[in-house]
């Protein structure tokens, strides 16, 4: 007779969420099982967030049962998730800069002796913890603040580690990293399976999934539409279940002509970076910045639209320009302000009317860029706050769109966004150019560079290289330029 099959790790069946009119969940099923990493994809809106912060303590279901390996499960909260094995790191990483990693890492739960903080167990317990995820070389002592965005990271899951970890949930856990950063990560995620932790894997990047993940389950509008291995599932199939229809291409082409050059930099150097950047963006064209993340690129934005200063070269420019901030949650958007005064702030004289806001024509502007943009959203008046990551970004992007800037600077436009979402924000970047904007885009995802832009330059320790047409470039290529300085 054959033995039972073993229970998953975790089961979730018939989970249900509403916020006000918004079901945010319909009745979604979910599992994964010890030793296995589950991709958890579909589009921005469609639900991931929700349920896993439901597995993580942080919101309680209206319906629905949660087992964690066969019992009932119903955490009080986090620290309830946590204490039981389950634990979520965010796409945002939640450390104490000013503290060292062995008190990040056991912060709430440091070991005592006789009342007090016990150094030496503290000390043991994080260096186990950081050589079981094959980072010895990371000194418990160090301040988090000197730490590295991928070594931040291995932090945050060595926080994890410190218990009998069962179900790791990882957010978005690349959006910050450099490749080889990213590499690194899986190596950790793999190893973290061969333990028997179940991992579940957040991400947009199909290619990521590929890569890491044993199976994977779509959600689309708060349902769990479908379900299977990664290994011999074609990407276009994944991208058809998540947006419930085919995508013809993933990079649609606008025609537009370049004319007039709307912005020229000088030798333009920062108050640290860049050292010299030098170019010429015309109107109706698309100019890509690539390059590692540290080169000076985010710099080189911020001075162009005046954050930050400037101690040589010059700066020309013909009309207005609009900064799309890679920090949304930063420095982008007011998020307990809502949708329609995040996307009219700083223009507030189109909803006015003798110096007094109209709510009519604050509603009827809005809506319009919420049918424009694909934002998914109760209404105008939703604080930003409550969209899902993607729907934020393009409220941000709907800003500059209300501002009718002349000269478009968006730096990493489509980091944390779906990939119907994606495509949505390509074609409309197409049309602005059409339109006859200029627009210069900083993206570390290549294969969007290459789609998207007419033209491409590599920056490299604040050097900006020479602009050439996207066809002259290549992956390879452009990683060459970035790393090395030395276009292939």
């Amino acid at each position: 007779m054959d033995p039972a099959p073993t229970p998953p790790a975790l089961r979730m069946r018939a989970v249900r969420k509403a916020f006000g009119a918004v079901q945010a969940l319909s009745g979604v099923d979910f599992e994964v099982h010890a030793g296995e990493v589950h991709a958890l994809i579909g589009e921005n809106g469609a639900g991931k967030s929700t349920l896993m912060k439901i597995l993580a303590g942080a919101m309680a279901p209206d319906d629905g049962e949660l087992e964690l390996d066969g019992a009932p499960y119903r955490p009080a909260g986090p620290q309830d998730a946590l204490a039981r094995g389950v634990s979520m790191i965010y796409q945002e990483l939640n450390l104490a800069s000013d503290l060292s990693i062995e008190r990040n890492v056991l912060l709430g739960r440091e070991p005592r002796r006789f009342g007090l903080a016990d150094q030496r167990a503290m000390r043991a317990q994080v260096t186990q913890a950081l050589a079981a995820l094959g980072h010895a070389e990371l000194h418990p002592g160090r301040l988090v603040a000197a730490l590295g965005p991928g070594e931040r990271q291995v932090v945050e899951i060595a926080r994890a580690l410190v218990g009998d970890l069962k179900v790791l949930v990882l957010d978005e856990p690349t959006s910050s990293l450099t490749r080889d950063d990213a590499a690194r990560l899986f190596a950790v995620v793999r190893r973290l399976r061969d333990r028997g932790v179940a991992v579940i894997y957040i991400s947009h990047f199909l290619e990521e999934v590929a890569a890491v993940a044993d199976r994977y389950t779509v959600l689309r509008d708060g349902q769990s539409v479908a379900s299977g291995p990664v290994a011999g599932t074609a990407p276009a199939t994944m991208v058809a279940q998540m947006a419930g229809r085919a995508l013809e291409e993933f990079f649609p082409r606008v025609p537009h002509q370049a004319g007039a050059v709307a912005l020229e930099l000088k030798a333009l150097a920062g108050a640290r970076l860049p050292r010299a950047a030098s170019l010429e963006l015309r109107r109706g064209e698309i100019l890509g910045i690539a390059g590692l993340v540290g080169a000076g690129r985010t710099e080189m934005l911020r001075a162009i639209q005046g954050l930050d200063p400037v101690r040589g070269g010059a700066i020309r420019c013909s009309g207005r320009t609009g900064l799309l901030s890679e920090d949304r949650k930063g420095e982008g958007l007011a998020l307990p302000l809502s949708i329609a005064v995040n996307t009219t702030l700083g223009r507030m004289q189109t909803v006015s009317r003798r110096g007094f806001v109209v709510p009519r024509l604050l509603r009827e502007k809005t809506a319009h860029w919420i049918e424009r943009l694909g934002i998914r959203a109760a209404g105008p008046f939703q604080p930003v706050a409550d969209l899902s990551g993607g729907n934020q970004q393009k409220v941000a992007l709907a800003r500059l769109l209300h501002h009718d800037v002349d000269v478009l600077l968006l730096d990493e436009p489509t980091r944390g966004v779906d990939v119907g979402s994606k495509v949505e924000i390509y074609l409309l970047l197409g049309e602005l150019a059409a339109q006859g904007k200029a627009i210069l885009m900083v993206s570390s995802y290549l294969p969007e560079l290459l789609g998207v832009c007419d033209r491409i330059a590599v920056m490299h320790r604040g050097a900006l290289g020479p602009a050439r047409p996207a066809a002259e470039w290549s992956e390879h290529s452009l990683l060459q330029a970035a790393t090395s300085g030395e276009a292939a």
